[in-house]
Formats: structure tokens, sequence, C-alpha cells
């Protein structure tokens, strides 16, 4: 006997009437603007927001050209959200006064938030040491909850699992080499 495969959608009646094009593409991530009142920082968000002169400069383009890259944001109950990055351009956003903040919402667990939260900052061009020794700190133990290994301030423990060690796999990934991360943490 052949099997029928029909590739029903199954969310509802509106699904029945949606092509498959459709319903993928309002599978897709989209940029929305999220009001502000309904916007939280990260917990324990590491990086300061300077009013200082780069912001003026940031709010005065983003009156004359508005957020050019949506920030990312995570949903939390009753409706908020949780800024992961984007925390200047949320407060240039603010400033300048536009109705909201341009984002892309996606579901993520608080370690992988952290991972990302870090990665997107450290990409910044000023960084203050205190900033990167917290933020490191954060996503070590972020790596650590996922089962990676986070021997970054001792050389003697060696390799991790995959060969590498986590001082050197960060660092890659960065502007900072291990021996910095050491110096961070040692």
């Amino acid at each position: 006997m052949k099997e029928l495969n029909l590739d029903m959608p199954t969310n509802g009646i509106d699904d029945l009437f949606s092509t498959r094009e459709q319903r993928e593409n309002d599978a897709l991530e989209k940029v929305r603007i999220i009001p502000f009142d309904l916007i939280d920082d990260f917990k324990d968000h590491p990086f300061k927001v300077r009013n200082d002169d780069e912001m003026l400069k940031m709010i005065e383009s983003v009156r004359e050209q508005g957020i050019l890259v949506p920030a990312l944001l995570r949903p939390k109950p009753e409706g908020r959200y949780e800024i992961v990055s984007g925390h200047r351009r949320k407060y240039a956003g603010q400033m300048a006064e536009l109705p909201g903040l341009p984002a892309i919402v996606r579901e993520m667990n608080d370690d992988i938030a952290t991972i990302i939260m870090v990665d997107s900052n450290m990409q910044r061009e000023k960084v203050l040491l205190s900033e990167k020794a917290f933020a490191y700190k954060m996503k070590m133990e972020a790596m650590k909850r996922q089962g990676r290994r986070t021997d970054l301030t001792s050389r003697q423990v060696g390799a991790n699992l995959t060969g590498h060690r986590t001082d050197e796999t960060i660092a890659k990934n960065s502007e900072d080499s291990a021996r910095q991360f050491n110096a961070l943490f040692g």
C-alpha cells in the first residue's frame, strides 16, 4: 500500500487556506518595532551605556537616519522583552524620541543569551577592562553550564575534550589573546 503524504498544516483553520510558502515566510524572523516601555535591560549587563560624545553622535545619526541595525530581544512573560544586543541603540532611539526599537525577537535560554550579549558587545571600539573582565566571566559561566570546559585561568590543566583550551577558543573569536584572558582572571 502506498503512503499518502498530504503535508497538511496543523496550527489552525487559517493554515488550511495558506500555502506552504506563506507558512514558511510566517516562520521567518522579522524586524518588528517594539515600544521602549516593553523592553527590559539584560540582567547584570556588564556594559554601561555612556552619555558621551560618541553617544551624542549616535543620537544625532538616529534622529537623521533611524536605527539601521535591529536589536536582538528575547520574549519574557506578560508580553515584555529582554534586550540581548542593542542597549546603546535603545538609548539613542529613546533620546531621539523614536516610537520604538527595531528588533528581532528570538527565543533563547539564559546561557545562549549571555554568550550572544557578550560577543556582540565585544565588537564595540571602546570597552573598559572592567567591563571585559565581568563579561568574559559571565560568558565562561554560561559555557560551563552548557557543559563546555572553562579553564581560562589554568594553563596547567591543558586542552579540553576538543583539544582546545577555552581561553584560546574565546580569544580566537575576539581581539583579545589567551595571555590577556589570563591577565584578566589570573
